[in-house]
C-alpha cells in the first residue's frame, strides 16, 4: 500500500481504531515480542535496545533500516517491527512497544487530529498545510500530550503528485500544474475514484490551478494500471507521489505543484519520549534526516522495487555512501 493510500484513508483508520484493536483480542506489540512479526535483532552495543516501527511498504521499510542501522551504529541493539496499520503502530508507539517510528508531518498530523479531536476535525478544521514549519508545530501540540516526541524534519518529502506523458508534456509546454490549467485542456486523471471529492485532488487543481477536469478513471493511486493508461493516452493525468520510482519506465513526468496545493508530508522521526527521547537517539536519527533528498528516496524505492534490492542492503550501500556509518 502507498503512503497516498494510507493519506486518503486516515480519518478513517482512526474511526476504525476502536474496533480493529478489540479485533486482536488483546494481542499486543508486547506479547508478539519475539513472534515472527519481529526481525531479527541487529547488534550494536550496551546502550539499550530499540525497536523500529515500519508500515510495511518499501519506502517505509527502506527507512526503518537506515534508522536502525544508523542507531545500531550508535551502540544500540535494534529490531525492526513491521505493523501495516498506522491505526495499530501509532498505539503501540505511544505504549512504548515500538520505539521509533519514521513518519510523515502532513499525514501524522492529521491522523492525531482526527484522533483527538473527532474524525471530522481533517475536514472542517485541519491542522496540516504546505507550510512544513507551521505542521510541524501543529503535529508537535498532539503528540507531545500523547507521549511522542517529534524530532526535527528534513528536506526528504512524499506527498501527492500529478504527472503527464513526457511526450503531452512537451507537445502543450508543461512544466507545473500552472501551465495545464493556463492551457485549458480537459485532462481525465486515473486516481482512486475518492480523487472526486479529495480537496487534494481534482476539487483542488479545479479550484487552486483551474484545471478542467474532464473525469476520474478509478484506477487507483499509483498503479500500474493508472500510469498505462496516462502512457497510452486513455487518460491524461495521474495521481501519484513525489517519490514513485517508476514514472521514467512509463514516460512520464511530473508537473510542479507551484502553488503548494499538497500538505508538506516531509519525513521525520517520531519516537516514544520516555524511552527514546534522549538527545543521543535524537543525534544519530538527525544524521539520516539532514542527507537525506526526495531524490535519495526516489532512488532507494527504485533499487528495491526494480533492481530487487533488499531493504536491509539497499539502506546500508546508502549510509555508507554518505558515510553515516561504519563500512
Amino acid at each position: 500500500m502507498s503512503r497516498t493510500s494510507r493519506l486518503a484513508g486516515a480519518v478513517l483508520a482512526v474511526a476504525a481504531l476502536t474496533g480493529g484493536l478489540a479485533a486482536c483480542g488483546g494481542d499486543s506489540l508486547e506479547k508478539r515480542k519475539g513472534g515472527a512479526d519481529a526481525a531479527s535483532a541487529r547488534g550494536g552495543g550496551d546502550k539499550g535496545t530499540l525497536v523500529v516501527g515500519s508500515a510495511g511498504f518499501t519506502e517505509s521499510s527502506v527507512l526503518a533500516e537506515l534508522y536502525a542501522q544508523v542507531l545500531k551504529d550508535a551502540g544500540y541493539t535494534t529490531s525492526i517491527r513491521t505493523v501495516e496499520n498506522r491505526e495499530l503502530y501509532e498505539p503501540a508507539l505511544e505504549k512504548g512497544e515500538i520505539d521509533v517510528v519514521p513518519e510523515y508531518a502532513a499525514t501524522l498530523a492529521e491522523f492525531l487530529n482526527a484522533k483527538v479531536n473527532g474524525p471530522k476535525a481533517s475536514e472542517e478544521k485541519p491542522v496540516a498545510s504546505s507550510d512544513v514549519t507551521a505542521t510541524v508545530a501543529a503535529l508537535e501540540k498532539l503528540a507531545s500530550p500523547r507521549g511522542l516526541k517529534v524530532l526535527p524534519v528534513g528536506g526528504a518529502v512524499d506527498q501527492n503528485a500529478f504527472a503527464v506523458s513526457r511526450e503531452f508534456a512537451e507537445k502543450n509546454k508543461l512544466k507545473t500544474l500552472s501551465d495545464l490549467g493556463a492551457s485549458k485542456l480537459k485532462v481525465k486523471i486515473a486516481a482512486g475514484d475518492e480523487c472526486e471529492i479529495r480537496p487534494f485532488c481534482a476539487p483542488g487543481l479545479k479550484k487552486t490551478y483551474g484545471i478542467d477536469v474532464a473525469g476520474i478513471d478509478p484506477k487507483g493511486v499509483g498503479t500500474t494500471q493508472a500510469k498505462q493508461a496516462v502512457k497510452n493516452g486513455i487518460d491524461q493525468l495521474v495521481l501519484t507521489t513525489t517519490t514513485d520510482a517508476t514514472l521514467e519506465q512509463f514516460g512520464l513526468v511530473l508537473l510542479e505543484d507551484d502553488k503548494k496545493l499538497q500538505n508538506a508530508d516531509n519525513v521525520l522521526p517520531v519516537v516514544n519520549a520516555k524511552d527514546a527521547g534522549s538527545a543521543e537517539i535524537a543525534a544519530a536519527l538527525d544524521k539520516i534526516t539532514k542527507v537525506l533528498t526526495t531524490e535519495d528516496l526516489v532512488e532507494l524505492n527504485r533499487k528495491v522495487d526494480a533492481e530487487r534490492a533488499k531493504p536491509v542492503d539497499a539502506a546500508r550501500a546508502y549510509l555508507e555512501e554518505k558515510g553515516l556509518i561504519g563500512k
